[in-house]
């Protein structure tokens, strides 16, 4: 079709240009921008043109694109748009931590953490790490997890998921350096969206954020993580783990009805040796339930078998959400025996890492990221109530 037919379509189809669905943009990749363009009539290259104002220089509008004429614009905004998150809130933390309330289109809502790094040393200064949300609400019910408390209402869209990342990035001064897939949702449950995220904030002409910087973080998937392997993606991987106690495990995450403690740790060995990347276990210790010298006897037997990295992770209150059954009694284990447990597993070669509580006076910590009623809460946010 050609420009001029398109030029036309408010003059002799008012109709039709009135009640069609708009194309939202932002979440194609090149390839998909490239169709897009063709069936206009136009060449290539505005495909590259308009994927690198969406994600390299972030544009919210298409008057932003200066370089596009303004005849292809008007085409433009005629049959496409440009669907931005709207940023209702951000709470800082006193430790500079700052978490970002967004609105989706049809008023659902989600949250991003901005945490900036704890250590002075000089390649960690400059560190800043966005945890980004993958779903709206999470359906798993982990026990310990403020987001399973809301129930599940949606997976997010792939541009939904890059947004968070451009519209943080707009409210930054400084550059993020590091994705998690750790917010709302569990990624392996919005595999394709999440991937295709990974890829335009991947690219060297999209946000730029190398792979070695993203992590995935499941909270159990097995045949995701095989797929995971098999496809190579130079990502990392977390694993949510938390027992290896097939039954203590059931307990904080139904998950493992699914898929076994053993099938998981089979499935990790597989990435591992496809892969030749260690996995990450992240570990909440809850004090007498899973902090035990049996436990940590457990971890140095799984080492030996499965290269790995052990990030031990504070438990932080979910009392908010009003959590029942086991996670109404979980309490953390205190800080001299999260300290004692790192210590045995360093004994043993195994690299430790034991996590601050970053951003956990405004309810941003691991587990904490929740939206009450969204609704509700967005009107209350924006003056409405």
């Amino acid at each position: 079709m050609s420009l001029a037919f398109h030029l036309a379509l408010p003059l002799f189809f008012p109709y039709l240009v009135h009640t069609m669905t708009k194309k939202n943009l932002k979440g194609l990749n090149l390839t998909e921008l490239q169709v897009f363009v063709e069936e206009l009539g136009e060449k290539k290259y505005r495909a590259a043109q308009l994927y690198g104002w969406l994600y390299a220089k972030a544009a919210q509008s298409f008057d932003e694109m200066t370089d596009i004429s303004k005849d292809f614009r008007q085409v433009l905004s005629q049959i496409s748009c440009i669907s931005n998150l709207q940023l209702v809130t951000q709470s800082i933390s006193t430790d500079s931590t700052i978490k970002y309330l967004f609105k989706l289109n049809d008023d659902l809502a989600i949250e991003s953490v901005l945490i900036p790094s704890t250590k002075k040393s000089p390649e960690e200064e400059n560190r800043l790490t966005l945890c980004v949300s993958t779903q709206v609400g999470c359906p798993l019910d982990c026990k310990f997890c403020a987001t399973g408390t809301m129930g599940f209402m949606r997976n997010l869209t792939a541009g939904e998921i890059v947004d968070q990342v451009i519209q943080v990035q707009r409210n930054s001064q400084k550059r993020i350096t590091n994705l998690v897939y750790m917010g709302m949702g569990e990624p392996m449950l919005n595999y394709e969206n999440v991937m295709k995220s990974i890829d335009i904030i991947n690219d060297d002409h999209g946000l730029n954020i190398g792979a070695r910087h993203i992590t995935i973080s499941t909270a159990g998937y097995a045949d995701k993580i095989r797929q995971l392997a098999d496809e190579e993606r130079p990502v990392k991987l977390a694993l949510s783990l938390h027992s290896l106690d097939n039954d203590k495990r059931t307990k904080l995450m139904p998950i493992t009805k699914k898929f076994s403690v053993d099938e998981l740790i089979k499935a990790l060995e597989y990435y591992y040796h496809k892969t030749r990347r260690r996995p990450t276990f992240e570990y909440i210790l809850f004090d007498g339930f899973n902090d035990t010298a049996a436990d940590v006897r457990s971890f140095i037997k799984l080492s030996r078998r499965i290269p790995c990295k052990v990030n031990l992770i504070p438990f932080h209150s979910i009392s908010f959400m009003l959590p029942s059954s086991i996670g109404a009694s979980l309490k953390p284990t205190p800080a001299p025996r999260i300290e004692a447990f790192a210590d045995a597993l360093r004994k043993s070669d195994i690299t430790v890492m034991v996590r601050g509580s970053s951003g956990q006076d405004i309810n941003a910590a691991c587990g904490q990221l929740a939206v009450i009623e969204s609704k509700t809460k967005l009107k209350i946010a924006e003056g409405l109530l």
